[in-house]
């Protein structure tokens, strides 16, 4: 049965269809989802995934309430129809009665539209038809998920703008921070060992490794500074691995855990963001900013617009447009003043955190519950 919310909330489960899968990468989804199953239930549906046997939802209990739902379909299946099926049958045995429909993707639509929930939330952090291999229907169902939708939230203020037009009810929610975690970099005396045998100074990048990533800058800068040894950390898709450069002073130390990622940042010397400008990256706005920040390294970023705007403004990140611009920027932020650069962080980040962002997507969402509940409607006859 549904855990009653905490006093003052309203109570409803909550449904999230997502394209991330819950251990790939923690990121918004995982700071959000993990903060409304403190005192709600949580469903985190996930793509699906084909298999030669029947076709069903595996289910698997994470932390507080929160469950996470694997479709593992029969090759060959008619994915919308079966999903339907599956989906209604997954609501009706965990009495999933009044609940909220969280919306990552779009595409899911196709096996969700027929469906009743209190409200429907769209949490738009990327512009997912910009990035390789997007489904040709994306636009599309993103156009009926529109209408679908109560509330819009945005991860940066770029889509903020881009979205602004679509509907009523748009908000932007940029990427925010757990400044505890990625404080505990400051006090970290001891690197991993995988890191610990790559001599410094150490410029480190943590993240996807996919078309958002300038390769090519990647290399030039190891070629422009060979005596700076460069520290990748995190998977590598939707691009070959055989395109990656190859240099003696780049290091690919594959994906790390949430938890463990303080550690590997306290043996920076600079942190950065090599970003592509291209349509992949137009409105993506980098959660990595603030949690460089937070763990106390100096940031060097391409011209993304969400991190130009505020963070290269308020002078906290050095923004560089070319490879020479970019090394003569780490060499910069290897100068600096760390004392007065952490002050001046710390200031700018003092306002921000997960915790405020869930309480005010969540605040949004109960007015609209509660506006729909029996007991409200009730009194309005």
């Amino acid at each position: 049965m549904k855990t009653e919310a905490f006093p003052g909330r309203a109570a409803y489960d909550l449904v999230c269809f997502s394209h991330l899968r819950w251990d790939f990468v923690y990121q918004r989804p995982q700071h959000l989802l993990s903060r409304f199953a403190k005192d709600r239930r949580v469903f985190f549906i996930e793509e699906p995934v084909f298999h030669d046997e029947a076709s069903l939802l595996e289910i698997s209990p994470r932390e507080d309430q929160l469950s996470v739902v694997i479709p593992r379909l029969t090759h060959g299946s008619d994915v919308d129809s079966v999903m339907r099926g599956l989906l209604d049958h997954f609501l009706s045995e965990n009495k999933i009665d009044d609940f909220v429909s969280w919306y990552y993707t779009p595409m899911m639509t196709a096996w969700t539209d027929h469906l009743q929930p209190q409200a429907v939330v769209f949490d738009v952090m990327d512009e997912l038809s910009a990035f390789k291999n997007a489904p040709a229907e994306l636009l599309q169902r993103e156009r009926q998920l529109f209408g679908m939708a109560d509330l819009v939230f945005t991860g940066g203020s770029s889509l903020y703008e881009s979205k602004r037009g679509q509907h009523h009810s748009v908000y932007c929610f940029p990427s925010s921070i757990d400044v505890k975690h990625f404080a505990r970099a400051l006090d970290v005396d001891r690197t991993p060992d995988d890191q610990a045998s790559i001599p410094g100074p150490r410029v480190g990048f943590f993240g996807v490794i996919d078309e958002r990533t300038d390769i090519d800058l990647l290399g030039r800068l190891a070629d422009l500074r060979p005596d700076i040894n460069f520290v990748m950390i995190g998977p590598v898709v939707k691009i070959s691995e055989d395109d990656l450069p190859r240099r003696e002073n780049i290091h690919y130390l594959g994906g790390k855990d949430y938890l463990e990622l303080p550690d590997y940042i306290a043996g920076w010397d600079v942190a950065m963001m090599p970003f592509a400008i291209n349509e992949s990256t137009r409105f993506i706005s980098p959660t990595k900013t603030p949690e460089y920040l937070a763990a106390g390294r100096p940031v060097v970023s391409t011209a993304i617009t969400d991190v130009v705007t505020p963070y290269g403004e308020a002078g906290l990140v050095y923004i560089a447009e070319t490879p020479g611009k970019f090394a003569a920027a780490i060499d910069a932020a290897l100068a600096d003043d760390a004392s007065e650069r952490r002050r001046r962080a710390s200031e700018f980040l003092g306002d921000m955190s997960w915790d405020k962002t869930y309480s005010s997507m969540a605040d949004l969402i109960d007015d609209i519950v509660k506006e729909r509940s029996p007991k409200a409607s009730a009194m309005r006859v």
